[in-house]
């Protein structure tokens, strides 16, 4: 574990990782890290001591280290010595040799990576934030959804605990718009790797698509830049998800692993949206998962049966429409840590949603409008929905945008988006029935 082991959370918080002074505090055997700078000199078209520095994400002094290796191997050679860190390299006959058994076996080409043990380490010590969750931050993070102070205290319990929740309630009640929003309420950055190194095998860690880095700190002290600074990562699936996704993901092109999305939400919110209609039952879901949920490791198996333990840090949430009862027995959910159910809103709940969205479009609101909307829901005996003042807004939005008129609310406009949100029929009127009559008759 090396350098990484004598750190402390504020240490991490204010200084970041550590830089490295010898390639032994890498973690990673320095024949990996050898035949990678081999793999940076070969695809650079211009190599130089500082080029493939930045590609390694490793100082120039550690570099030139590898470099000299190589050269005195043979596999590349010098072809200017000038300034420190300008020295320009080629590839020799050998070295391409080489080069392309590596590709043949392991095609990763990016940052140094670092130890699954640093990994592990520094996971958990940045999962639990330095800062609690409070009814002030949690306010905070929830502040554009009305919300009842129990669930908010709820919310704030799971937060600072980071156990798992389990959400139900009726569809569109804002299970997903809660779900998304919990992640705002963890304090601070995380710092997470490129890539894990085991026994000569790449995991990818970091994901464009779900990590969202930092401007870099302007800091006279330099830190391991394997690692890259983050916002905690919320993840989110839904259908989509099966139990094949949540292993390793072996790509034969590239040649190398693709960490799978639980991992890449260590330090962070994975919300599993829709849970009971994925395409894998939620009995085997719930069962991968058990040992996770409790010992905060779980297990990942590469393509040839090695099975490898790695952090799984990260608050869990579970979010269905459905009845629970009907996905999980008692003795699961008993392992779940929290539950809570969402309700609908009541009236007063309802306007004060229906105003804030309005706001939010520039809609002005009479209360001639509210009654009217209100007393729709009372004569259709229909449950009101914190999702419903969104989307009949947006109806509202379509039809003036189609006559060519600005944004507003009216009765008529109220009818119509109502109209095309909940269904109506569209029949002839009568005068197209009366001519239909005198065609016949004549």
């Amino acid at each position: 574990m090396g350098h990484l082991s004598i750190l402390s959370r504020s240490e991490i918080e204010t200084l970041g990782p550590p830089m490295l002074e010898e390639l032994g505090d890498t973690g990673v055997h320095e024949a990996f890290l050898r035949d990678l700078a081999l793999k940076h000199v070969a695809m650079l078209p211009d190599p130089s001591t500082t080029s493939v520095a930045d590609k390694l994400q490793l100082p120039r002094v550690l570099t030139e280290e590898l470099l000299y290796y190589l050269y005195r191997e043979k596999l590349i050679e010098m072809r200017l010595q000038s300034a420190v860190g300008s020295t320009r390299y080629a590839m020799l006959d050998h070295g391409w040799e080489r080069v392309s058994r590596l590709q043949s076996q392991n095609g990763y080409l990016g940052p140094a990576p670092v130890s699954l043990s640093d990994y592990a380490l520094m996971m958990k010590l940045q999962a639990v934030p330095s800062k609690a969750a409070s009814m002030t931050t949690v306010r905070s993070a929830f502040k554009d959804l009305v919300l009842p102070d129990s669930l908010l205290q709820t919310l704030g319990c799971v937060i600072n605990s980071r156990s798992s929740l389990f959400l139900t309630g009726l569809p569109g009640t804002g299970k997903t718009a809660v779900s998304e929003r919990m992640n705002a309420a963890l304090h601070g950055t995380i710092w997470i790797p490129y890539a894990v190194e085991i026994d000569g095998q790449i995991i990818r860690i970091f994901d464009a698509h779900c990590h969202v880095p930092v401007p870099e700190r302007d800091s006279v002290i330099e830190y391991d830049r394997r690692w890259i600074e983050i916002e905690r990562p919320l993840i989110m699936v839904g259908g989509e998800l099966t139990l094949e996704s949540t292993d390793l993901a072996w790509s034969e092109a590239a040649r190398f692993y693709e960490a799978p999305f639980q991992v890449k939400s260590n330090g962070g919110t994975l919300v599993i949206d829709d849970f009971g209609r994925q395409r894998v039952e939620p009995q085997d879901l719930l069962n991968r998962w058990i040992l996770p949920l409790e010992r905060r490791v779980d297990f990942l198996t590469f393509h040839n049966g090695k099975k490898i333990e790695v952090p799984f840090e990260q608050l869990v949430v579970f979010s269905t429409n459905l009845d629970e009862k009907d996905l999980v027995d008692e003795a699961f959910l008993r392992r779940m840590g929290y539950r809570a159910r969402i309700e609908p809103p009541t009236a007063q709940a309802f306007i004060e949603i229906f105003k804030r969205t309005a706001g939010v479009r520039s809609i002005a609101v009479d209360d001639s409008c509210l009654t009217h909307i209100l007393n729709k829901y009372r004569a259709q005996n229909r449950v009101m929905k914190g999702c419903e003042p969104r989307d009949l807004l947006n109806k509202v939005n379509d039809i003036c945008l189609f006559e060519g008129i600005p944004p507003k609310l009216t009765v008529e406009l109220i009818d119509l988006a109502w109209g095309n949100y909940f269904g109506t029929a569209h029949g002839f009127g009568p005068e197209i029935e009366k001519v239909e009559v005198q065609q016949n008759a004549a």
